[in-house]
């Protein structure tokens, strides 16, 4: 009950700052919607396609902190619902399926039923177990799509189509692409923003100080966390569609390990349970590798201690630099 009440409270005596963060929220998307605009004075497609990337991990680390930020659930698979998503459609215009409607159906249903079944499987454990878990099941997909030597195999397969919404190339590379990214990426930061003041996003927080005494209070925290562990692997899943939209080629790499851990680097780095920690970290990352690897061939030197100074200093991530103390931005 005082996990619950805790949670309530907190809620209440933060409705000045969730309006604080959903403005700033806005105006991150805001700058992101003008970027088209400002490539034509300078950058050009290079910069167009680097800040459609980060968008797109946006939102696989926006779904990604629902676990980590509220849920305590660290999980290291997360690329795997990426990597499904960015081949089942893939797949499905390779085999001559191009309506995106039919397509992103696709991918719900096999990310949904990914999820439901591994999530129900990996939540009966807890702390480092499930981080192993998670892991063990992000690997077996990702051999399992090297495994699909009719699309490619360790090589990859390149997509000549791309989906096509009520006849339009809405998904085609290029500023149709962008919009369309913005558009989900808003949607996505909307609604678990959303979800994560609700009843459902307390008692998943509720559920990560004390399971429980939770429990005791007659809910039931695994079926809170399996919901979340679903709704988080479809929303990656999107972002995995997105991903062989934009890269017009899908790659067993997506699903690796390496790409999970950089998700919860950007969660992490950007301020986990923050409304726009996992939105800031996504764009920071990808933008900040961007520019040492065009300074030096040994960016990674630089990149490492960069974030342990961030995480050093800025201790409630990049959120904590733009907030008052204490904020939840």
């Amino acid at each position: 009950m005082r996990e619950l009440s805790v949670a309530g409270a907190e809620t209440l005596s933060g409705k000045q700052r969730i309006d604080r963060s959903l403005l700033i929220g806005i105006c991150i998307l805001a700058v992101l919607a003008l970027t088209p605009f400002v490539t034509e004075i300078a950058g050009g497609n290079y910069v167009l396609n680097l800040v459609l990337k980060a968008m797109i991990l946006a939102i696989a680390a926006v779904s990604l902190d629902l676990l980590i930020g509220h849920g305590g659930l660290v999980s290291f698979g997360h690329a795997a619902f990426l990597g499904l998503g960015s081949y089942v459609t893939g797949i499905a215009l390779t085999e001559g399926i191009t309506n995106a409607l039919p397509v992103l159906g696709l991918v719900l249903l096999i990310c949904g039923l990914f999820a439901l079944i591994t999530g129900a499987i990996s939540l009966r454990t807890s702390g480092v177990y499930f981080i192993m878990i998670t892991l063990a099941f992000g690997q077996m997909l990702f051999f399992s799509l090297s495994s699909l030597s009719s699309y490619g195999g360790d090589d990859g397969l390149t997509l000549w189509d791309s989906p096509v919404l009520f006849g339009q190339n809405v998904f085609l590379a290029g500023s149709g692409l962008f919009y369309s990214t913005l558009i989900i990426l808003a949607l996505t930061w909307f609604f678990v923003g959303r979800l994560s003041v609700s009843r459902f996003g307390r008692v998943l927080r509720a559920g990560k100080e004390n399971p429980v005494r939770v429990g005791t209070m007659g809910f039931d925290i695994f079926h809170y966390r399996l919901i979340a562990y679903v709704i988080a692997g479809l929303l990656a899943g999107v972002a995995g569609f997105l991903t062989a939209c934009h890269a017009e080629f899908i790659s067993p790499s997506t699903a690796a390990w390496q790409n999970s851990g950089n998700l919860i680097i950007m969660v992490v780095l950007g301020g986990m349970g923050t409304r726009n920690g996992a939105l800031l970290g996504a764009i920071f990352v990808v933008l900040i590798e961007e520019s040492l690897s065009l300074i030096t061939h040994e960016w990674k030197l630089i990149f490492g201690p960069l974030l342990v100074f961030i995480v050093l200093f800025a201790k409630g991530g990049l959120v904590s630099l733009i907030t008052r103390p204490g904020g939840r931005a």
